[in-house]
């Protein structure tokens, strides 16, 4: 097997991750990620998510890397740029994902150097992002140097349709 290779996925070589992000999607909801969908997200609805995606890659909205290992998509993450102008300092992380099966590889924290690089390259000196409070991911993003800003109770949907609180995040870079 090989190494885990981290690429940018841009509008021409999107058609060839897709599947693979698609599929990365369905384990994160079905695997409990609190990412935005609920637990009956199914392909088509994945699939059309990702339309967006693409289309925000086209109009320099949104950067998305993943990490494949044998062409196959192991994990992913977004940058989402304001585009406000009192908010050109800052991005959003969105969407860190790491398959099931590949956790605790190193993959998150590829990503996340990743995402802090194109930050800079845009001009971007303040990353921000949230999660759902309490989750693990807490504590990941806490080890990358990011600081927990607070939570607001109840913002969020979990897969399971469970309100719960959402943890908010920033970094300045």
């Amino acid at each position: 097997m090989n190494a885990a290779q981290l690429r940018r996925v841009t509008v021409e070589s999107f058609a060839h991750y897709r599947q693979g992000l698609v599929e990365l999607l369905l384990d994160s909801v079905k695997q409990g990620a609190s990412i935005g969908f609920l637990a009956d997200l199914d392909a088509h609805e994945a699939n059309s998510y990702f339309d967006e995606v693409k289309n925000r890659i086209a109009i320099n909205d949104l950067v998305l890397w993943a990490v494949v290992r044998d062409e196959q998509v192991m994990a992913s993450a977004q940058l989402v740029f304001c585009k406000r102008v009192n908010g050109l300092n800052r991005a959003e992380v969105q969407k860190l994902m790491v398959r099931s099966d590949a956790q605790r590889r190193g993959m998150g924290q590829q990503l996340m150097q990743a995402v802090e690089v194109a930050a800079r390259q845009y001009k971007r000196g303040l990353l921000h992002l949230d999660t759902e409070a309490g989750s693990p991911a807490e504590a990941f993003y806490l080890s990358q140097g990011y600081k927990r800003a607070g939570q607001i109770p109840g913002f969020a949907c979990r897969p399971d349709g469970e309100y719960t609180a959402t943890a908010f995040f920033y970094k300045t870079l």
